[in-house]
This record gives C-alpha cells, structure tokens and sequence, in this order.
C-alpha cells in the first residue's frame, strides 16, 4: 500500500505528497473512533456500539454439544431473541430489507401482499419496499392513501379472489411521520383478514415494557412498536434490526409462528443471507443481556439512560469549553422528531477536521459556529482523552 502511495505521488509529479496520500489510504479503513455527535445510532459510525469481543478459536456453530451430531445455527442466538420477546422460534439474516424479503419470497412468492400507501417507505441508500417485494416475487397491492387507510381496504384487497393475497404486510414509518388528517389500522384490526400479517416494525424495540431498564421505558419511546407486543396483538411474524434500538450487531430478525419462522429457514434464499458466528456471538451476548434485565450490559441503553444530572457533572469536569444543554438522538432512522435531554461542550469555531484527524477520531458537529461535543454518546472511559483533544484545540 505505501509503495502504491509513493507510486501515486510520483506519477502526479508530487513526490512529496505520498506520506499525505499513504495517510489518506490508511484513514479509509476500518478504526475506531469517539462519537460526539449525540446521535446515538449513527449510521455511518456503525449505529449500536458492540462490547463483543471473540477470542482466537473454534466455536460450536452447528454441533450439537450433546448429541456430538451436526446442530443448527438457529438454535443459538436465535432462539435466545424469541424467548425475550415472547415468540415461538426465530431466525437470522444479514439485515431487516433481507429479513422482509424472504419473509415475502416464502409466504407469498408469485402472490399479492397488501400494504397501505402511507408506508411505501425508503429506508438508507435509496433502497424502497416496492423494490424489496419485487426482487422476493411477490406482487405489490397498494390500499388505502397516504394519510388515511382503514381496516376495510384491507378487507377488500383480500377479499377480491383475483388478487390472491399471501401476505398482509404492515411498514413501521419508523424514519418518518405523516401527521394531520391521517387514519392507520392497529395491528389487531388486520390480524384476522385470513393471510398471515407481517409486521415490520424496524427498530427493534423488543418490548414496550423495558423491563432490562430499573426506571421502566423512557417517555421518549412512546410511539415505538414492539415486538412483544405486536405479536400479542395478532401479528404472524415480526421482523427488525439487530443493530437500532436492540443495540447489537447488523442484523435481520424474522420472529414469531414456528411454522411460518420453519418455512423461512427451509428456504433456499435463507442459506445465502445467513449469518456467521461473529454475528451470532454477538446477538447471543445481547439477548443474554436482555434475558437477564441488565440493561446497562447493553451500551446502547446505558447510553439513552444515563441522567442529564451525571452528564452534567461529568461536563464540569472537563474544564474546558462552555457547558451547555443539548438535545441527543435516538438516529439510524428510528423515531423522527424524537430528543433525548442531554449535556454537551461548546467550543467557538469550526474544529471538526481537527477533531477528525487524531489518531482516534473525534467525531463532532457544529451549530452556530461552535463545535459541540455531546456527552451523552462518550464513553466516561473516553472522558480525558476528549478533554485533551478539546484542550489542544487552543
């Protein structure tokens, strides 16, 4: 690489660039880096933090232990997510878009699914659910419009023999919101209709409840769907994130009706978008969190409930900059408008190519011509070298 650097250099006729360009390279790969954006599932940083580490080995991915016969890897991670969120079975893909499209390529493959125009959505890099539905097989039927849909369009999509309904399909607007005249059905409403509903809720919330939190859930996730409570409600499968408000790694969780969650993994699709033993360690170690109320093992909800009070103080400890109150965000496309009360450092001026150039990056933002760096998504671990960082800034 740095011969390739020099190589670039001379062939531009600026030998004396190649240390800058290697640097260049070198800062395009993977490395760790402090988020003080406030934004607490920030895509490009790779939304929820992971504490996972995986030691140097051999795991028992799909052995048995004690049978010594071949076993599942379903049987691991998955398992563990469905018993905390209250569903028969589930299993595991690369990524929520892959989860809804082998859910659809299974259920409803050359088939109509139903789906309301106020949640056609598109989610990060232009990706849309008509696009997802098409490459799965199924045939997209639009009910509704896009502010009011009601149980009884449904009702006539699926009933209207033509159009062969395999799937009733709800979108969680999980990264927008329509408000004013507007009419959704509930869950409930469209359980019954006779095709399977699939509910797509996105985020992750694995129960309204929060009961991993000693305070109970924050008033900030009111608006959330869960997946505990969606499938009470009648819904056949859920499907989410693994790495938003579930905080682990990129996933893509299909949960509920064994039967259903069977006839996904059966699917030849189900082999291509399956994951590895990286993954599933580390959404095995998140649901073992979960399965045991520790919350604060998650840093993702260590994260949204430490208390403006202790931010403060660990603000004032820094000694530099002016300390201010700021408003945090959940961020990966979940909860639009919502703010989490937060504290940050104010620092006059535009520092964050600065910031990004150490050898850890500092990751910040800037408001009114001052560099903010927001508590809230720093590690106290990471409290003295963001003091330095601050303080060289002059």
């Amino acid at each position: 690489m740095l011969v390739d650097a020099a190589r670039r250099a001379i062939a531009a006729a600026s030998p004396d660039d190649a240390r800058k360009m290697a640097r260049n390279m070198q800062r395009r790969l993977l490395t760790p880096v402090i988020n003080a954006t406030g934004t607490l599932l920030h895509t490009n940083l790779g939304r929820a933090p992971l504490r996972w580490h995986q030691d140097e080995g051999y795991t028992n991915l799909e052995l048995d232990l004690t049978t010594g016969e071949r076993g599942s890897r379903m049987s691991t991670a998955p398992a563990l997510i469905a018993k905390a969120c209250g569903a028969e079975a589930a299993i595991v893909v690369n990524n929520c878009a892959a989860a809804v499209m082998l859910v659809l390529a299974t259920l409803a493959e050359g088939r109509g699914v139903t789906v309301s125009r106020g949640e056609m959505v598109e989610i990060g890099g232009g990706f849309r659910i008509p696009d997802v539905m098409a490459r799965s097989g199924a045939r997209l039927i639009e009910v509704g419009t896009t502010n009011r849909t009601r149980r009884a369009d449904f009702e006539r999509a699926v009933g209207d023999v033509g159009n062969d309904v395999g799937v009733v399909l709800q979108v969680h607007q999980s990264n927008y919101r329509i408000v004013g005249f507007t009419e959704a059905p509930t869950t409930i409403e469209l359980s019954d209709l006779g095709p399977p509903l699939v509910a797509d809720i996105g985020s992750g919330l694995l129960d309204s409840r929060c009961p991993w939190l000693p305070g109970g859930p924050p008033s900030w996730l009111a608006r959330e769907p869960s997946a505990r409570q969606t499938l009470e409600a009648g819904a056949a499968l859920v499907t989410f994130s693994g790495d938003k408000l579930f905080g682990g790694p990129q996933a893509g969780i299909i949960a509920g009706r064994a039967d259903l969650v069977a006839r996904c993994s059966r699917h030849p699709l189900a082999r291509a978008l399956r994951p590895g033993s990286l993954v599933l360690g580390a959404l095995q170690a998140t649901a073992l969190s979960y399965l045991r109320g520790a919350g604060d093992q998650i840093p993702f909800w260590r994260m949204a409930s430490i208390p403006v009070t202790d931010l403060r103080q660990r603000a004032d400890s820094y000694g530099v900059g002016d300390v201010i109150d700021t408003a945090a965000t959940p961020g990966g496309g979940t909860l639009p408008g919502v703010e989490i009360a937060s504290v940050g450092l104010s620092v006059a001026g535009d520092h964050r190519t600065a910031l990004r150039e150490r050898t850890r990056p500092v990751i910040a933002r800037v408001s009114e011509q001052h560099t903010i760096v927001d508590l809230r998504t720093i590690h106290p671990d990471d409290d003295i070298e963001v003091t330095e960082a601050l303080r060289e800034l002059g």
